[in-house]
């Protein structure tokens, strides 16, 4: 409860992502995927229908594009928002975070607690830029106080869109649900052809085993995948591991990359410090966000 506690501490409120939930309402993703049977009434505003909601869609597509257009070559990273500082997965997604960084890229993340904010906290320990994209849930969403730039999205898909567009790769810390949709997401894009030379690198074997095991047992026992799909993930155990495959696919993205300027951020107590965001670029859905998006909103 403690670490939860601080983990909360070290946050920032989003307010404007958690308007839904301050207010008892259903998130935009709820709303979107509500059956019409289930409406609660025949006599809907238009700015609550299917295609007024594809504007804000739109919308929120604009507001991604925007601001990441220029952060440069990038690597994602995902795993647990449950994992507290002290873990050695905490510690171990910092070193891999800051030996990424030091590398070339830019870090990507969901933006929240966990293996996020230790992906946010490497990419600041290497003087990179260290991105969240913070998504809208039924409760309270903080982003954490180590992100220079923070994306606010109500939509998973538009919110996917922008880790896959705007990286080279995808690293796979332990995680929950969310991480595995992710991962399998990534996974269907590759075997599809939709994304090519494109590494998924799941970290630590031991805690993936089961899971890969029955890939091979069930799903290509079963004739479900075939035997090349099984080569669409990379495997490592350390974090040189880990940039090492990267670099294999994509060291050729960091020749002549055009670097954004790092924002400069506030002073704090600590080297390397949580602060805030310098910016955080609102949903395109909050009716406080400019009907046409501009690139300061973001950086």
């Amino acid at each position: 409860m403690a670490d939860h506690e601080a983990n909360e501490q070290r946050g920032r409120e989003n307010p404007t992502l958690n308007r839904a939930a301050r207010m008892g309402m259903a998130t935009e993703d709820e709303r979107l995927l509500q059956s019409p049977a289930a409406q609660p009434s025949p006599v809907v505003e238009f700015t609550s229908t299917d295609p007024w909601r594809v504007f804000r869609i739109m919308g929120e597509f604009v507001e991604g594009f925007d601001a990441l257009a220029k952060v440069g070559p990038a690597v994602t990273i995902f795993g647990s928002a449950r994992v507290p500082p002290g873990h050695p997965q905490y510690q171990t997604a910092r070193e891999t975070a800051r030996l990424l960084g030091e590398a070339g890229f830019t870090i990507i993340t969901g933006g929240g607690p966990g293996i996020m904010e230790a992906a946010n906290r490497g990419a600041r320990d290497a003087g990179v830029p260290s991105i969240g994209c913070n998504i809208e849930l039924p409760f309270e969403q903080h982003i954490n106080g180590y992100v220079d730039v923070a994306i606010n999205f109500r939509y998973f898909f538009v919110r996917k869109t922008m880790f896959v567009k705007y990286a080279e790769a995808f690293v796979i810390f332990p995680g929950g649900f969310g991480t595995l949709d992710e991962l399998t997401e990534a996974l269907t894009l590759i075997q599809t052809g939709k994304i090519r030379d494109f590494p998924v690198v799941l970290y630590d074997s031991a805690y993936w085993k089961g899971f890969l095991d029955w890939i091979r047992g069930t799903l290509l026992g079963e004739g479900k995948i075939s035997p090349k799909d099984l080569e669409l993930m990379e495997i490592a155990d350390t974090p040189e591991e880990v940039v090492r495959i990267v670099l294999a696919y994509s060291a050729s993205a960091l020749e002549n990359a055009q670097r954004p300027d790092l924002p400069e951020r506030a002073d704090s107590t600590e080297k390397n410090g949580p602060t805030s965001p310098v910016e955080e670029a609102p949903a395109a859905t909050d009716p406080d966000s400019p009907a046409a998006p501009h690139k300061g909103d973001a950086q």
